[in-house]
């Protein structure tokens, strides 16, 4: 349902989206091929406190005791960001990152699978819609013909589901096959058309996103297996987010790219400064500089929006960690975006102003914010 809150909340997301050098359309047109958008998906559930933490608020330290983050990162003299996102901080002072605070999906119970599919599919609730909102996107703006929409992963994910075609990609971790091998299945595919284009395609793509296999921390080792780290793709996501950045700067290359990223479910051991979820954030935060550096010049024409199904509870649980919440952050990154600006209506954290006594309340529809991303890039 659409409400007088739902829509102010879009114009205020869509403040964060700075305005491009082209009249207003009231309708869609072809897409512009110089404009690129990326997605992110924190799956298991950020820790927006700890990311974000509102270290102004008076009750914050007594509410996170163990995990409350004492050195934070200062935004604005009330929010900060916890002290490994250096990164994301010097965007922030460069106006190129915006924050948002108590932020939710529709969702409001606490099953990842559940809220991921309201996230991806862009429901008011999980298991209504059958495909991505991501891919119903693609069609009226003429990118359904599966060259500008980048799945990151092996295969693409709910959000990039659906009757438009799109494309994915992974860095190799087995031997490529050799010329001849090559020339040999072509050969097999010369007479259905069909086979053929997506051949020619996925040839194309891994082609171009061999520039980004000459970084060392990209190739798999030895013995075939992908470098080791703390994420995705072996452990490590800095290669991931390099090889989209590469592939979306190349001129012929995709505009929109998902990128999923795991290990954000910190029920145990979770740390503040220190620990488990310090060193996955971390990780995120080389790997967008990466994600920037690869992209160059393009980086001035690119949104990339970063969002987790849920947030997490207020208060430690009894394990050292949190528990599945309600809201929580999200970040708006790029050369695109009007940064430099936090987000949240924020309403405190004392046990009254908290839902169910245990969630920070969700204020902002998740929704409101992939909108305007997509308004901000392409109308």
């Amino acid at each position: 349902m659409t409400t007088r809150r739902f829509i102010l909340k879009t114009m205020a997301a869509a403040g964060a989206l700075s305005l491009w050098d082209a009249p207003i359309r009231y309708a869609f047109a072809s897409a512009p091929t110089e404009r690129r958008l990326v997605v992110v998906i924190q799956r298991g559930a950020l820790d927006g406190l700890a990311a974000v933490p509102p270290h102004g608020d008076k009750d914050y330290e007594s509410v996170r005791g163990s995990l409350a983050i004492s050195n934070p990162l200062d935004l604005d003299g009330f929010f900060g960001l916890h002290p490994v996102l250096t990164n994301i901080k010097a965007m922030y002072d460069a106006k190129e990152a915006a924050i948002f605070h108590n932020i939710c999906s529709p969702y409001r119970d606490r099953s990842h699978f559940d809220g991921q599919n309201v996230l991806e599919t862009g429901g008011t609730g999980p298991h209504i819609l059958q495909d991505g909102w991501l891919n119903r996107a693609l069609k009226p703006l003429n990118m359904a013909d599966g060259t500008h929409a980048l799945a990151v992963a092996q295969t693409a994910p709910l959000l990039l589901s659906g009757p438009a075609q799109t494309t994915s990609w992974m860095p190799e971790v087995l031997p490529a096959p050799d010329e001849a091998f090559m020339d040999r299945v072509k050969l097999l595919y010369a007479r259905d058309p069909v086979l053929l284009a997506s051949l020619d395609s996925a040839l194309g793509m891994q082609g171009a996103a061999m520039t980004a296999m000459d970084d060392p921390s990209m190739r798999p080792g030895p013995d075939g297996k992908p470098p080791k780290g703390n994420g995705a793709y072996g452990g490590n996501i800095t290669p991931l987010f390099t090889g989209a950045g590469k592939l979306l700067a190349a001129a012929d290359g995709p505009r929109i790219a998902v990128l999923d990223t795991s290990g954000w479910d910190t029920h145990f051991n979770q740390g503040a400064a220190d620990g488990q979820l310090a060193r996955r954030l971390q990780a995120f935060d080389t790997a967008l500089d990466a994600l920037k550096t690869a992209l160059g010049p393009a980086w001035s024409k690119t949104a990339v929006v970063m969002a987790t199904e849920f947030g997490r509870t207020v208060h430690v649980n009894g394990s050292g960690g949190t528990d599945h919440g309600t809201g929580g952050a999200a970040f708006l990154l790029g050369g695109a975006v009007a940064g430099g600006k936090m987000h949240a209506e924020w309403t405190g954290l004392s046990t009254a102003a908290l839902q169910d006594g245990r969630d920070q309340p969700p204020r902002t529809d998740l929704r409101a914010l992939f909108k305007a991303c997509w308004r901000g890039t392409w109308a």
